[in-house]
């Protein structure tokens, strides 16, 4: 088979240890890069760039923020949706307050006001845990979504009570507003995906990494070795609320143009939360593959017995929706808690070990 490490040898510790130790992994990622950066912008047209290529990479990230404390810290949170609405309206606010700063640099830094919110609700997580800690997480939600809707303040005083997304350029090119082309706002998304991808990984590899999940194994043992469990899980907050501010952020004004508060809603983090399950806990992988899997699925139901000459109703594609994400999370719980992630491990090493058993 293709797929072999026969010839591949390691010479120091650090090639053992890296994240892509086998050169057909290597390839496989250059070629996945190629095509997302160069293939899908140049022959990808408007409708698939705008409805299921940005929102899957904006959802991707969201995604691996709340898998960051979900998966590989184990704290549960349900105020993920909340923490990307913080990163929306403080990237609103600072984009609208100094017009004259590239609209990138209030993307990223919108996730440090979401990482300071997601800190200060991360508190009760020394003393609280598991179920507690997930209502803790769920009352921060509903008090953000009241925030949004009654502080004026936070749009500008707009009589809608909406975010209007000024145009912004980058080089002369619009990539904010109406006049924004889509391979400009993909290109955009893509880019700040791939780098806080490529940190996250370098994240949970590392001593930081290792910490989160000592305390997702067993908090009491880490903490006997030494490991400071406050700042420890107050870290885990305020990287999983960086993450979802950015996402927040770019779902604002890469993707939907305008938003409201109900954008930022309880079935968001839901939907989020979904995403980390059938992906996987524990897997920058398995994210991309849940949030693939959960927002391209209603798409797929909509177009695909269209193809054939069946015609499906909008109210019945959501309820398949429902009905087959349901049933896959109870499979993924009971048969396979790692989600999509363990099963393309999985079938990896059969791969690497083909056509011996093991």
């Amino acid at each position: 088979m293709f797929y072999r490490e026969a010839g591949q040898f390691k010479t120091t510790y650090a090639d053992d240890m890296a994240i892509f130790p086998i050169r057909q992994d290597k390839i496989g990622l250059a070629i996945i890069l190629v095509i997302a950066f160069i293939a899908i912008p140049f022959f990808g047209g408007s409708f698939f760039l705008n409805a299921v290529m940005i929102p899957f990479l904006v959802f991707a990230l969201a995604t691996i923020g709340l898998n960051l404390l979900t998966g590989y810290t184990g704290l549960l949170s349900l105020g993920n949706a909340g923490f990307m609405g913080v990163g929306a309206f403080a990237c609103y606010k600072l984009t609208t307050v100094f017009p004259e700063v590239n609209v990138i640099i209030w993307i990223l830094a919108s996730g440090l006001f979401s990482a300071l919110v997601g800190v200060f609700f991360g508190l009760p997580s020394l003393r609280i845990k598991g179920f507690y800690l997930a209502v803790t997480t769920l009352a921060a939600q509903f008090f953000l979504q009241w925030c949004f809707v009654r502080i004026p303040w936070l749009t500008n005083y707009n009589i809608s009570g909406a975010i209007e997304v000024p145009t912004r350029t980058l080089f002369d090119i619009p990539i904010t507003g109406p006049n924004a082309a889509p391979e400009v706002r993909y290109l955009v998304v893509l880019s700040i995906v791939t780098l806080l991808t490529v940190v996250a990984s370098n994240l949970v590899h590392g001593r930081i990494g290792r910490m989160w999940m000592a305390v997702r194994d067993m908090d009491i043992a880490a903490e006997l070795m030494g490991i400071r469990l406050l700042p420890t899980k107050l870290l885990a907050f305020a990287v999983s609320s960086f993450y979802a501010g950015v996402a927040g952020s770019l779902m604002v004004f890469l993707y939907l143009g305008s938003a409201e508060p109900d954008a930022f809603s309880i079935n968001m983090s839901f939907l989020v939360l979904f995403m980390v399950i059938i992906g996987g806990l524990g897997s920058l992988v398995g994210s991309f593959m849940g949030a693939a899997f959960i927002y391209i699925l209603p798409i797929v139901i909509r177009y695909l017995p269209e193809s054939v000459g069946i015609s499906v109703g909008a109210a019945t594609v959501e309820h398949l929706n429902y009905m087959i994400i349901g049933a896959l999370i109870i499979v993924f719980l009971i048969v396979e808690p790692h989600g999509l992630a363990r099963l393309w491990q999985t079938l990896k090493q059969k791969l690497r070990t083909w056509p011996f058993p093991y």
